[in-house]
């Protein structure tokens, strides 16, 4: 099993009445709620959470990108995942991801990546989301219908462009270069492993078995409601005839809280977890679904979008848990609870929202580390006949560069003897 300490990075202080008095936390939430001075603490906080994984052994530390919102203050993850580069030494850096249509060219998403993969030694685990119809098509304006276009293209490009050692001219709807000549190049050969984020859309199942990437569904309803979805991943990979199996062809999402024991996790976790269910996934319907946005197949399985839900408010501790909208309560709980979502799901990747909404930093750290100690530990080899399967996972350097110290004054330059 591999486990990405993952944060979305959201603002923490929406007001009680946020709901009554906004339609929405994405696309047109009114930015005097974000407080510069605020945001400064809260972005280093975030950073000092990710760093903390790293030290207690996650394999991953896992970023994200959204636009306009107050559910993730991450519109760049590059510039998150640089700065996590200096200050970690172990973890993937797992960006899921870009969203490759937004990028005019797309090229920019395969230097960046490979600027990610050269200074980290090897640690980038690199992702390809379409991304939400709020980002895609609200705030950055993509037309709906062609957004699924735009990324199969910018998909391309990028991939050539990593794997191609001449210069090439390329040559697409979207995107004329008469000079593609990537420097740097990544690290990893052909290029980083990838994870596709789905929501739901059955053609990104084809996508991923056809390029030998991770399927990693992105939930926020637990993994009770995701059986169906992932069931048919896994149906469809049989059909297909792929040459395997192997769990780590999937990942998926999970809300975890840990405590002591189970009435502790409620005493103190139950407030965070509402003011995410409740303010953070406050989405207006009419931003979730732009026409267009799904295609035909997904919409005639009836996939539904999780953005667009409003029962989110009705929800009490109880049904989040016993929902499976969230994994809460002592170690053993939370271990038995996970053991059963990877198995019933069959994921070899799990991405750990171990914060979420506006959980302060202690209790993070409190959360983060029994379950680093007293979960994770018990749930490592779930998978053993597949060995943590390495094509969907870094392969850093053995000797990688490590951060040198900050020297007290400037050292003397080293001349060369005059001849």
């Amino acid at each position: 099993m591999r486990f990405t300490w993952f944060n979305l990075m959201p603002w923490r202080w929406l007001p009680d009445d946020f709901r009554d008095k906004h339609r929405s936390v994405w696309v047109d939430i009114d930015n005097r709620l974000f407080d510069p001075v605020k945001g400064h603490a809260l972005y280093n906080e975030y950073m000092d959470l990710l760093e903390y994984a790293d030290t207690l052994g996650f394999d991953g530390i896992g970023v994200n990108e959204h636009h306009q919102n107050g559910y993730g203050l991450m519109p760049s993850p590059n510039i998150i995942a640089a700065a996590l580069s200096r200050r970690t030494s172990n973890a993937g850096l797992v960006v899921l991801g870009n969203s490759i249509a937004l990028y005019n060219p797309p090229i920019r998403v395969a230097e960046e990546f490979a600027m990610l993969d050269v200074i980290s030694g090897g640690r980038l685990v690199a992702g390809f989301p379409v991304g939400t119809s709020m980002d895609t098509n609200y705030c950055y304006g993509t037309i709906p219908a062609l957004t699924r276009e735009k990324y199969a293209e910018a998909h391309d490009l990028i991939i050539r462009a990593w794997k191609e050692e001449d210069i090439f001219a390329f040559n697409g709807r979207y995107n004329k270069l008469r000079y593609v000549n990537l420097w740097p190049k990544p690290i990893q050969k052909p290029h980083p492993p990838l994870h596709i984020p789905g929501g739901g859309s059955v053609e990104t199942y084809d996508f991923c078995i056809d390029n030998t990437y991770s399927y990693s569904y992105l939930s926020f309803n637990g993994y009770k409601r995701a059986q169906t979805l992932m069931d048919g991943y896994w149906a469809r990979v049989r059909e297909r005839g792929a040459p395997d199996d192997s769990p780590y062809r999937a990942g998926f999402a999970q809300t975890v809280f840990v405590a002591d024991t189970d009435a502790e996790a409620q005493r103190l976790y139950e407030e965070h977890a509402h003011y995410f269910y409740n303010r953070c996934l406050h989405v207006y319907p009419g931003f979730a679904d732009a026409p267009g946005y799904r295609t035909i197949k997904t919409l005639q399985i009836g996939a539904v979008n999780q953005y667009s839900r409003t029962d989110h408010t009705t929800l009490s501790w109880k049904d989040l848990v016993e929902g499976g909208y969230i994994v809460a309560g002592s170690p053993e709980t939370v271990r038995q609870q996970m053991e059963h979502l990877i198995k019933s799901l069959r994921v070899g990747n799990i991405f750990l929202l171990l914060h979420v909404g506006n959980m302060p930093k202690d209790k993070c750290m409190y959360s983060t580390k029994l379950f680093a100690e007293k979960v994770m530990p018990h749930l490592r080899n779930i998978w053993p006949e597949h060995d943590n399967d390495p094509r969907f996972w870094c392969k850093p350097l053995q000797h990688r560069v490590a951060p040198a110290p900050l020297p007290a004054s400037a050292p003397a330059p080293q001349l060369e003897p005059a001849k």
